[in-house]
């Protein structure tokens, strides 16, 4: 809770793959407070008060999965909206005159996108939630000790520098200082 608030505040790309995480712990916990209470809760050293408040936070995640039927995959309702408010914003800057750079990055990039998408056999909503994916996918490979091909990790160098623009404009967007 602490480091998502963060996060948001800082990269919302970086936020968005957090969260993505979270739901997987949430997942790999059954879904159940009383394991999370078991195996995520005492790993953190808070007071009383600030323990009650990430406890709070994984009860709402943890219902809200419930509630969304979110028990194997899929993303929680919060999160898919995040992602869509970021896409939009790209959308934006993508008709933005002004947004050239922007704009030549992107499409520097869309090849390896669209590759990853046909690749993926997954229907993903729009370029940014692909990229994520894309990246996500990467982590959780690495994660379980699997071979990432060399191509594979070019590409996702390649569309981590387009995040990471995109997280930048949208901490601009947030601050009121990009003109779009």
């Amino acid at each position: 809770m602490i480091v998502a608030r963060e996060k948001k505040k800082e990269n919302i790309i970086e936020y968005i793959l957090y969260m993505w995480q979270i739901e997987d712990l949430i997942r790999a916990n059954e879904v159940s407070m009383s394991n999370i209470d078991k195996n995520i809760i005492p790993s953190y050293n808070q007071g009383e008060d600030k323990l009650l408040e990430i406890r709070d936070w994984w009860a709402n995640l943890t219902e809200m999965m419930h509630l969304e039927n979110k028990h194997t995959s899929g993303h929680l309702q919060i999160n898919i909206n995040t992602v869509n408010e970021v896409n939009h914003l790209h959308l934006q800057l993508m008709k933005a005159p002004n947004e050239v750079a922007y704009q030549h990055l992107f499409n520097s990039v869309l090849p390896t996108i669209k590759e990853f998408d046909q690749k993926s056999g997954q229907k993903l909503a729009n370029d940014v939630e692909i990229c994520l994916t894309a990246i996500y996918s990467t982590f959780l490979l690495k994660l379980k000790k699997q071979t990432v091909s060399p191509e594979t990790e070019l590409a996702i160098k390649a569309i981590s520098k387009f995040l990471a623009t995109l997280a930048k404009k949208y901490k601009e967007n947030e601050k009121g200082e990009l003109e779009l």
